[in-house]
């Protein structure tokens, strides 16, 4: 990481190569994203009205649960595993491909820095992008749990909205953000290590990444678990 801020290019060549990545990172995953989160607000939202049969509980208590698993943990975590399998195994593949191709050692001859000019965007597109999408993911979880309770009568429209409301804590969003961020940055960064030091041929590529896709899952869930320690 250190590397990555010396010998650095000019600003205007960042920032073409921030909006091509961000264009790769985030746009492309928009659809993914979506489908995702959706349905995950639809399954959670039946799951939890399977569980809370009480009559003792009223209704709008299972769009309170369902605000809280997604606000908390579902949109930036579990995003964060199909992100790592999407963009992670996508910038290792990269990265590993130009290295074998000896792409990378020819930015070193020409004098540019190539972690700076080939991983600085990536990191920095990364941190920008995907906290929109859980932002988005967000969204469209309670929309998809607010479809499923009220078109399959689990609960009226005005139960899922006083549900979303109640009780509601500002601070579950920054906690939601700050979490989208420390993942970004390890999946970005632990991505393009892994592809950035690539050696071998084509099989070397393939193992690259399907190790960036797991140790960045396993780094996503020991800084969830730690986060949820200090943070909450």
């Amino acid at each position: 990481m250190g590397s990555l801020f010396t010998n650095r290019e000019t600003f205007k060549t960042y920032f073409k190569l921030t909006i091509d990545e961000c264009v790769l990172i985030g746009l492309n995953s928009i659809i993914l994203v979506a489908i995702v989160a959706t349905f995950m607000g639809a399954v959670t939202t039946l799951q939890t009205a399977y569980n809370l049969i009480s009559p003792f509980i009223p209704d709008y208590v299972i769009a309170l649960v369902v605000r809280d698993m997604t606000v908390l943990e579902l949109a930036p975590t579990i995003i964060a595993v199909i992100y790592a399998g999407k963009v992670g195994s996508s910038i290792a593949g990269n990265l590993g491909t130009m290295r074998i191709t000896e792409q990378i050692d020819a930015l070193e001859v020409m004098g540019i820095n190539p972690s700076s000019y080939l991983v600085l965007p990536k990191v920095i597109a990364s941190l920008i992008m995907y906290p929109l999408l859980v932002i988005l993911a967000g969204i469209l979880s309670l929309t998809g749990g607010y479809l499923v309770g009220t078109l399959l009568g689990i609960m009226s429209p005005q139960d899922f909205i006083y549900g979303i409301r109640d009780g509601f804590n500002p601070y579950t969003i920054q906690f939601a953000l700050i979490k989208s961020f420390v993942f970004a940055y390890l999946i970005s960064s632990i991505s393009s290590f892994m592809g950035f030091y690539t050696s071998g041929g084509a099989l070397e590529v393939g193992i690259a990444s399907t190790k960036a896709v797991t140790t960045s899952v396993i780094a996503v869930l020991f800084a969830d678990y730690l986060l949820a320690q200090l943070l909450l």
